[in-house]
């Protein structure tokens, strides 16, 4: 092999190894390569989702806790002393008002009575015997009316007696749900000996503490929402009273609202809830979409196929979205993902939510 022959290998092989590698960069060959496809892709705008700005109602909230109470509970208790003849309830019963629910034995008291009944138709007899003697003057004005007051002594007697033998038998006061009972039949009891807690839970009153700074938004008639544990649906009060004094200590001022009793709940359950002040509508958007910074908080925009970034400013919050209160208008394509990766200028492909 002469010089010359040797000259050109050494220059033309590696010029066959360089075009072989060039050509498919270039494309100059028919087919597409797996590195033209990537380039492509780097070229090509970024996906990311936005919503479209709408005004939306922007409530100023207040959270608050607060405390179901039954419309009426009492403590049934013995009014008399003596010995349980019939229990008319069990546990958990539901009662009507004026419903027999407990009676002590009264047979002393039905004894007296009895007698008195007796002494009343033979007073009433003479009475009658003494006014007719009266009226034909056989008799003086003061014997008769001696006889009068006889008479209604034992009157009053009877209605005492009355009285002491309605003092044996409880009875329901509204109507409502009985609790655990305390006695049984046979059981002594004494005045004041607890029989059962009888709740009416027809409605419910929450009750729920607010600072004093906003007692001169509330008015009798508005409405509160709340939440129970374990129960799906809102809970809806509305404001009946508000005590005209704030606590001094915690500078606070008691509230209380009525529910009807829709969910069967029960007195004493804890309630999370917020009551709002005023009912205006701002621009909200999600609050992911939120980019804090050293100087204040951005938006990523779209406009025209670009991403631009735009200084904002925000008031309240909920658990999702915050109110903008300036820097974006009505209209504007507001982006909510990829913003890591987004560039001012950067061309991207917005699927909307």
């Amino acid at each position: 092999m002469n010089k010359i022959t040797k000259r050109v290998l050494q220059v033309g092989i590696p010029a066959v190894v360089v075009g072989a590698l060039l050509v498919p960069r270039l494309g100059l060959l028919g087919g597409s390569s797996p590195l033209a496809g990537a380039g492509a892709r780097v070229s090509g705008a970024l996906p990311v989702s936005g919503i479209v700005a709408r005004m939306s109602k922007a409530v100023d909230r207040y959270p608050v806790n607060g405390e179901l109470y039954p419309n009426q509970v009492v403590e049934l208790v013995s009014e008399t002393v003596g010995k349980v003849v019939k229990v008319n309830f069990n546990d958990g019963d539901r009662v009507q008002k004026g419903a027999l629910l407990l009676k002590v034995d009264d047979s002393d008291l039905q004894a007296q009575m009895s007698r008195s009944t007796y002494q009343k138709k033979l007073l009433e007899a003479k009475l009658e015997r003494q006014r007719m003697l009266l009226d034909r003057e056989s008799v003086s004005l003061e014997s008769y009316e001696e006889l009068e007051t006889e008479y209604n002594i034992l009157l009053a007697d009877i209605e005492l007696l009355q009285v002491k033998i309605n003092r044996t038998e409880i009875r329901a006061p509204f109507d409502g749900q009985i609790g655990f009972r305390h006695v049984s039949d046979g059981s002594y009891v004494q005045q004041s000996t607890p029989i059962a807690t009888l709740t009416d839970n027809s409605v419910l009153r929450i009750e729920f503490y607010l600072p004093e700074q906003y007692w001169n938004t509330l008015s009798v008639g508005k409405r509160v929402s709340f939440r129970a544990r374990g129960v799906e649906e809102e809970i809806v009060a509305e404001i009946y009273s508000i005590d005209p004094q704030a606590d001094a200590a915690t500078r606070k001022v008691l509230v209380r609202g009525r529910y009807e009793n829709q969910a069967n709940l029960l007195a004493g359950l804890f309630l999370n809830g917020e009551i709002s002040f005023s009912d205006e509508e701002f621009i909200m958007v999600p609050t992911e979409a939120v980019v804090p910074e050293m100087e204040g908080k951005r938006l990523w925009i779209a406009r025209g196929g670009k991403a631009t970034s735009v200084a904002i400013e925000i008031d309240s919050r909920d658990n999702r979205n915050v109110e903008v209160t300036s820097g974006v208008q009505v209209g504007d394509t507001v982006l909510i993902t990829g913003l890591m990766q987004l560039r001012e200028g950067a061309a991207v492909d917005v699927r909307l939510q």
